[in-house]
């Protein structure tokens, strides 16, 4: 993320007016005039001063003048010094950070919360709302059994942590019995039970370094069978952050462009850029923003990318967060964001 800009630079009265500015672009979406600005601003200022205001302004890097009106907007350096020193955030009232779990399913399992829980930031933004699955890595597998299904495909049943089920099919290279699959399973079981899936597949690489030669047919078919379902699958595209809400950005004028739309639709289906700048704020203490040209994703160079990470006992599990443009308020999208974290964690406690 770009460094903050300093408030320094400027005059107070010239931070008045910027955040005038902002505050006015961001209800409005049109670019603001000198005559509008020193009515709104409530100092006693004439166009001309406030104009001569704004000239310094724009040679600093922290307004524009689109080509088509004399009105100015702010440019992304004017928006990171407005959300690092000019806006104050407060947090949500009690009685809506309620009204937000109620819309919560915190019975549902984890990736089922997790869709919950992107739908809901897309509803109450009106931009894209985007969740990265839990870390399977904090995830304790408690059981793995395997049943047969025809052209040599299996049906892997995962139990992790107290009550989390998933079902899984992989393609084996050969037929194997139920028997052999039972044999298979017992002998995972014994060895991994009760690990988390970071030991897990740090036990299976371990394994697959070994000579082959060396295990027995139960040993070199579980090895098999689970390097499929606990790495291969690790890396399946896609697979990790939930979007939605995608074509409420179509409502933005500064992001109607079709070829635009189109760079940031097939972003959000790809999603491996999303998930990398995603990944980026695991570590951080809670939320961070991305203006424009700081995500370093040029796809994105038009929006801004507000996001938590959620936690469960202290743990970073993954990370949410919302997307719009650069013209959002920031004001009510940031606490949005941060109790929406907050729930997450709080719901999937029980099941980890």
């Amino acid at each position: 993320m770009a460094r903050p800009a300093k408030t320094a630079e400027i005059s107070e009265r010239a931070q008045r007016l910027l955040r005038v500015l902002i505050e006015q672009y961001v209800r409005e979406g049109e670019p603001v005039g000198s005559r509008t600005l020193a009515r709104a601003s409530g100092l006693d200022l004439s166009p001309a001063t406030v104009r001569n205001v704004m000239a310094d302004l724009e040679e600093l890097g922290f307004v524009c003048s689109p080509h088509t009106s004399a009105g100015r907007v702010p440019t992304a350096q004017g928006y990171r010094l407005f959300v690092d020193s000019l806006l104050k955030v407060e947090p949500l009232t009690a009685p809506t950070v309620e009204q937000l779990r109620r819309q919560l399913d915190i019975d549902a399992e984890p990736g089922e919360l997790v869709e919950s829980v992107s739908n809901l930031l897309s509803s109450i933004t009106r931009m894209a709302g985007v969740v990265t699955l839990p870390r399977q890595e904090h995830a304790a597998l408690r059981r793995i059994d395997f049943l047969p299904l025809s052209q040599r495909r299996v049906l892997v049943i995962l139990i992790m942590n107290e009550r989390e089920v998933q079902n899984r099919i992989i393609q084996t290279e050969r037929d194997y019995s139920p028997a052999e699959l039972e044999a298979a399973a017992a002998f995972l079981n014994e060895q991994f039970a009760g690990k988390d899936l970071a030991a897990v597949r740090s036990s299976l690489i371990d394994e697959m370094q070994r000579a082959r030669d060396g295990m027995n047919q139960i040993m070199n078919a579980a090895v098999s069978m689970a390097e499929q379902v606990f790495i291969e699958d690790r890396n399946a595209e896609g697979e990790e952050v939930v979007v939605a809400g995608q074509t409420n950005l179509m409502d933005f004028r500064e992001l109607g462009d079709v070829e635009k739309l189109r760079q940031l639709f097939e972003a959000f289906n790809q999603k491996r850029e999303l998930l990398h700048l995603l990944d980026q704020c695991l570590c951080a203490d809670g939320v961070q923003i991305f203006i424009g040209e700081e995500s370093g994703y040029q796809v994105l160079d038009e929006c801004s990318v507000v996001t938590a990470p959620y936690k469960v006992e202290g743990e970073v599990l993954g990370v949410l967060g919302v997307i719009g443009p650069t013209r959002m308020a920031y004001e009510r999208v940031i606490p949005i964001v941060d109790a929406t974290a907050r729930l997450l964690g709080a719901a999937l406690n029980p099941k980890t």
